[in-house]
């Protein structure tokens, strides 16, 4: 018999460490110690304070979660592991030190890609969609409202559109520097630059999805990432929204973009992400790390505003 320990979350903002105890593995099956696991602050902190619609319960379910929304719940899907054939996977997996998968679950990590780095996967899978539902063209204005995660692996992305320029919008002045890593252009709210014919909304707030809305150019595309939980963002659609033919543009990883649909299996996405993590740029966007053991008691912190990536270590080499 196998014990697992993993990360519950059993109350709004509080969480706890549950044993459990794992079978056998099975032919088809891999048995994975974890080596880290990646906190996705927007998602996670909605579950952790318990802020999932009812609506979205189904939708939400992470690939292998367990327990169900709201509570208790063990959530979570960037796990990172030594499987019992020497090989790195990233994994769907939530923050638990040894678990059981089907192999197919299992994505071989590039040995150029660290290991905390190579949590970022189920975020620049998100954000390679994201792309595919955008269409960039190059020499187009562009501009990504919201200075997180995804926004800043988007605006890596898009910086690499030949003749694009890339503006990446955040109310703190600090996350210039991120951007800048990225070759991008930065600017607070107030100084966002107009006729912007792409604009990637990521920062789950109505005075982001406002600023998208003024800052479009005639017929421009609003790509509309954000997760809003259970909040209702009122924005003015009365104004300028249908003279300038704006479009906004719903995108998330749950259903692949059209042109993309059918063409890539999901190990294949998630193998591409991989490979995009090569460069050491990415580095900046992680926090931490955070030992498992000390989960229950920094999950408020980990998930207090400003953060970017968080990194859970499991103190195994």
């Amino acid at each position: 018999m196998i014990h697992a320990r993993a990360f519950w979350t059993v109350a709004a903002g509080r969480g706890e460490i549950r044993t459990e105890a794992l079978p056998e593995p099975e032919t088809g099956q891999t048995l994975v110690h974890t080596l880290a696991t990646g906190v996705s602050r927007g998602t996670e902190a909605l579950v952790f304070a318990g802020k999932v619609p009812v609506s979205q319960h189904q939708m939400m379910r992470a690939p292998l979660m367990s327990g169900g929304f709201p509570f208790p719940v063990k959530y979570g899907y960037s796990a990172v592991g030594r499987a019992d054939d020497a090989r790195r996977v990233f994994v769907l997996h939530p923050h638990q030190d040894v678990f059981l998968v089907p192999d197919a679950m299992c994505i071989t990590i590039p040995d150029t890609v660290p290991t905390h780095r190579a949590v970022l996967a189920a975020n620049m899978e998100t954000a390679l969609n994201l792309m595919w539902d955008a269409a960039p063209l190059a020499g187009e204005r562009m501009l990504i409202i919201g200075a997180g995660v995804l926004g800043l692996l988007t605006a890596s992305l898009l910086a690499r559109v030949p003749g694009a320029t890339v503006t990446v919008v955040d109310i703190d002045p600090a996350r210039e520097r991120y951007a800048q890593q990225f070759g991008c252009h930065f600017a607070t709210p107030a100084q966002a630059p107009r006729e912007q014919e792409l604009i990637v909304h990521t920062s789950a707030s109505e005075a982001g999805l406002r600023l998208a809305l003024t800052a479009a150019a005639f017929e421009g595309r609003i790509v509309e990432a954000s997760w809003f939980g259970d909040r209702e963002p009122v924005v003015p659609l009365g104004e300028a929204f249908h003279a300038r033919r704006l479009r906004i543009i719903s995108t998330q990883v749950g259903a692949i973009a059209a042109p993309m649909r059918g063409r890539r299996s999901h190990a294949e996405r998630l193998a591409l992400a991989l490979e995009l993590l090569r460069d050491p740029v990415y580095d900046a966007l992680l926090d931490g790390p955070t030992r498992f053991d000390d989960m229950p008691q920094a999950m408020p912190h980990i998930l207090a505003p400003g953060g970017l990536c968080h990194v859970i270590t499991y103190g195994i080499k």
